[in-house]
């Protein structure tokens, strides 16, 4: 099956879970996203995690458990464990050069949602001009299972992932180490330093950045890096891909969006839930 064919194949599977679910389709974006903050406090987690637990939510995660029969949807009987975990990603400030960027930046929170049949996901949720709230549902724990590796691997780090390739490292004391296969194809087991990462990133994305030639263009399609060190990835998602564009990939997110990338889908009741990513873990 060719990449063409996934990609297709995936977006189906977005409408049509959302359609099943009953919500409306993405609205185009009018306004930029709201940036999140630079660091989630407890006033922050507390708020993502009112929002994930709020009866409209849970309401909603119902239909999304029960979207394949899995589970009746009386029977979802959904729930939040534990409170919203920072998900950060790879910082545009970052791969720019700016002399006092961090490597990654705050997209959003993440809240686990655990069904009566064992079934995970994570609800994204950001800051919107109307304060926190659901703005994605994904299937999976990829979220909160780096976050334990990174805290394992590296105590004090700051787990991130890079999007375009959908790989998850640990970050600290100036160096970054792999925390998945995909990460371990682009900086190798032992991982690398803070310096040659930025090298990496910078030849791979410099010239995709906002106000780029690609950017202005709206590029869409996928973007891979090419080389076998980058561990190119057929669903990657273009480093400027429109905010208001739905996803058309299975991890497919707007990366470098001003604030979380993840609003370009819309408030929850307002949101195209998705599939995301490849579940489970991995080898």
């Amino acid at each position: 099956m060719t990449a063409m064919t996934l990609r297709a194949s995936a977006a189906a599977a977005v409408l049509a879970a959302t359609a099943l679910l009953g919500l409306a389709a993405p609205q185009a974006a009018t306004a930029a996203p709201v940036p999140q903050p630079a660091a989630a406090t407890a006033e922050n987690r507390a708020a993502a995690g009112r929002a994930a637990a709020a009866p409209d939510t849970l309401a909603t995660l119902s239909r999304f458990f029960a979207r394949e029969g899995k589970v009746s949807l009386a029977a979802a009987r959904p729930r939040i464990e534990g409170e919203a975990i920072p998900v950060h990603h790879l910082s545009p400030e970052f791969v720019a050069g700016r002399a006092d960027a961090p490597v990654a930046r705050l997209e959003f929170l993440a809240s686990r949602a655990v069904s009566s049949d064992g079934q995970q996901a994570a609800l994204w949720t950001a800051r919107t001009e109307a304060g926190w709230q659901v703005v994605n549902i994904a299937t999976g724990d990829d979220e909160f299972r780096y976050a334990r590796q990174g805290a394992a691997k590296l105590p004090g780090g700051t787990v991130f992932r890079e999007p375009q390739i959908d790989a998850w490292y640990v970050a600290g004391g100036g160096r970054v180490l792999p925390l998945d296969e995909d990460a371990e194809r682009a900086v190798g087991a032992a991982g690398t330093t803070l310096d040659a990462y930025r090298t990496r990133v910078a030849r791979a994305y410099g010239d995709k950045l906002p106000g780029s030639p690609y950017a202005e263009r709206g590029a869409a399609g996928g973007y891979a890096e090419g080389s076998a060190e980058a561990g190119a990835d057929a669903d990657a998602v273009p480093v400027a891909a429109p905010v208001a564009a739905p996803a058309a990939a299975e991890g497919a997110e707007v990366p470098w969006a001003a604030g979380a990338g993840v609003l370009a889908l819309g408030v929850l009741g307002a949101a195209a839930v998705r599939r995301s990513r490849r579940a489970g873990p991995r080898a």
